[in-house]
């Protein structure tokens, strides 16, 4: 038994930290943020619904999120950046995610956000909180292709895509996930 609990550990330190450490310079950091965006959103351009919604919206978001869910506990960590269709301002985030419910897995995810407007957009940067409850079943294999499910409605004037990369998870949760600016890297 104390071996599952090391590994219920390991698994969720992983998660918490893989968006927060990192040895590379702001700027390469930056960097690797936005080939990220770039290759999350080529999978998406085949999808006519959303590169309709891309092209009307004030801006999005794109991030990579790792998650776990074990047993009860489900927890997520990722980096990304939100990009204001007006002005170009690319604007660098974190967020971290955890919650309750039945699953087991772990799963490397995209998650793509389109704001219609720029209240939602400036409101979802400067305070990022998002709750929500989600039930799923994913199955994905290395370079086998990328799994897209069809946008949801996660708030008024918020569309959201997700994108998995890799993984097996079967889960049922409730979730809160927290977004905020990354200091570092909008700063230096």
């Amino acid at each position: 038994m104390s071996k599952i609990f090391k590994l219920i550990s390991m698994l969720i330190m992983y998660v918490f930290l893989s968006g927060f450490v990192s040895s590379n310079s702001a700027q390469e950091d930056r960097d690797e943020i936005l080939k990220m965006k770039k290759e999350t959103l080529a999978l998406l351009k085949d999808n006519v619904e959303a590169q309709m919604l891309m092209n009307r919206a004030y801006g999005y978001a794109v991030f990579s999120n790792v998650g776990v869910n074990v047993i009860l506990f489900s927890a997520e960590g990722g980096y990304g950046v939100a990009h204001d269709n007006l002005t170009g301002e690319n604007i660098y985030m974190k967020m971290v995610s955890a919650g309750a419910g039945f699953g087991f897995g772990l799963k490397d995810f995209r998650a793509v956000f389109i704001f219609e407007n720029r209240k939602v957009f400036e409101n979802f940067v400067n305070y990022g909180w998002e709750a929500n409850a989600q039930a799923d079943v994913a199955v994905k294999a290395e370079n086998k292709g990328a799994a897209v499910n069809a946008a949801i409605t996660i708030a008024p004037g918020i569309k959201l895509y997700k994108i998995t990369k890799n993984g097996v998870a079967l889960q049922a949760t409730i979730q809160g996930t927290k977004y905020w600016k990354d200091d570092r890297l909008n700063n230096e």
